[in-house]
């Protein structure tokens, strides 16, 4: 297919990364206004209790319009160490943790701390391509267009909150295994390490039959 237009996301959903497998050419949105309670700053995993949302907190600024370009993440407290805990606690027992965790950790660990959420949303993103053996790299939006008229736009409908998710007529999520689904049952489009963790290197063939 053609070109998709993409939010910035903190390990993203299954759903998001189904696109760099859709079309041929993405491009990150980088000069829209930062959105809060989206999957710009937060993922969601498979926890011991069911759905977790691991959040990066962020520094308030008194301009609420700021660009996400400029969205300064808030190293305050402890939050790599607390997202790892969670991580780890999750899907240490999945069949393919102990493969693909030492590509993560580095981000997680205290003395590496990047400035910006885009940039460390984009490393994350990359290094996870490369996991995936997606070779379609994210291009970068030049300027903001509210409404693209050469791009899917999927900036706004990929979205955590119910009510505002729209139908995505190209993307389904089939049931894969996950750790605890004996306990709640399988739950969809999570973010995409729980795909990896559980699945390795088929989830990106697992990632193509989700598609309609």
């Amino acid at each position: 297919m053609g070109k998709a237009l993409l939010s910035s996301a903190y390990l993203g959903p299954i759903q998001y990364f189904s696109k760099f497998l859709l079309f041929k050419e993405i491009r990150i949105e980088q000069w829209e206004h930062y959105q809060k309670q989206s999957y710009r700053n937060r993922c969601y995993i498979y926890g011991a209790n069911g759905r977790q949302c691991l959040v990066i907190p962020v520094v308030h600024e008194q301009n609420s319009k700021i660009p996400i370009r400029d969205v300064k993440i808030d190293y305050s407290n402890p939050w790599q160490k607390i997202h790892w805990k969670s991580i780890e606690s999750a899907y240490r027992h999945s069949p393919y943790f102990s493969y693909f965790f030492d590509m993560l950790l580095p981000y997680y660990d205290s003395n590496h701390q990047i400035r910006f959420l885009f940039d460390f949303n984009l490393e994350l993103l990359n290094v996870l391509l490369k996991i995936l053996k997606i070779e379609n790299n994210p291009l970068l939006t030049e300027k903001y267009d509210k409404q693209p008229s050469d791009y899917t736009d999927y900036r706004q409908s990929i979205h955590p909150k119910k009510r505002l998710i729209q139908h995505d007529p190209l993307f389904k999520c089939n049931k894969y295994p996950q750790v605890f689904q004996e306990k709640y049952g399988f739950l969809g489009n999570l973010s995409i390490i729980d795909l990896l963790f559980n699945e390795g290197g088929h989830a990106r063939d697992v990632m193509l039959s989700f598609q309609y």
